[in-house]
């Protein structure tokens, strides 16, 4: 992926990764929109970055979805990269249907109803990117958050199918896989968790990965790598032990 002169939209971007890596990009020189729902919240984004730009986005609303598309395309005609980066990460108590539906909703159909609205845009761009954001847990499951593990392992497998179909396309896809990173995901204890990943740290790795363009398609930091290749490494029990606090 080219990491400079591209106009960029991501989803999540008021906060969190979404954020990091709005600001990242913004600062190699791409045009940058960044949405999401809390109005408050993306203003004090793009008042903090002159140049980049909001939208507001439900994305758990498919109608939403539709007219917000509509609207990217017209308002950024140059529009040739999204990353979908919302998603929300909410423990389950067995099985909670309610949260399993709501992360369903927004770590799911969210970016494949974006990715659908906007593809025939980007198919007409002469290079552009579909990003998707999974996790390190899309290839070990946390047991306290199974659906949104789930929801993990199917972008980490619709992403590669994807890719395949677009492979003689102008359009790349690629996948980011965070491990446990510093941000609010789980609530505000996660900022200071040391056992996550400093955000700036993952921002900077993830950039370095995405410039160098990895012929797999997948960015995967080197703290996700256990996860990531568990199963290849032949130690997948133990990881899942590991990741689930077993002994």
């Amino acid at each position: 992926m080219n990491i400079t002169g591209n106009t960029i939209l991501i989803t999540g971007g008021g906060s969190g990764i979404g954020r990091a890596l709005a600001e990242a990009l913004h600062a190699k020189g791409n045009s940058v929109i960044i949405a999401g729902r809390r109005e408050r919240v993306l203003d004090e984004v793009t008042q903090a970055n002159p140049g980049m730009q909001s939208m507001l986005l439900d994305i758990q609303d498919k109608a939403d979805i539709e007219g917000f598309a509509r609207d990217a395309v017209a308002r950024f005609p140059a529009l040739n990269v999204v990353i979908n980066n919302a998603g929300i990460m909410k423990p389950e108590t067995q099985l909670d249907l309610a949260i399993a539906e709501e992360t369903i909703e927004t770590n799911l159909l969210g970016p494949i109803r974006l990715t659908a609205a906007l593809l025939p845009h980007l198919l007409a761009q002469p290079r552009a990117s579909v990003v998707t954001v999974s996790s390190g847990l899309a290839f070990v499951p946390l047991a306290a958050t199974p659906t949104y593990s789930a929801t993990k392992a199917a972008i980490h497998s619709w992403s590669m199918a994807l890719r395949h179909q677009l492979k003689d396309t102008s359009v790349e896809v690629v996948e980011i896989a965070p491990p446990y990173v510093q941000t609010e995901l789980l609530g505000a204890h996660q900022l200071t968790d040391p056992a996550a990943m400093p955000l700036a740290d993952f921002t900077n790795e993830v950039m370095a990965i995405l410039e160098s363009a990895p012929p797999s398609g997948e960015v995967i930091v080197e703290r996700c790598k256990p996860l990531r290749f568990a199963a290849e490494s032949g130690n997948f029990a133990g990881v899942f032990a590991m990741v689930n606090g077993q002994h």
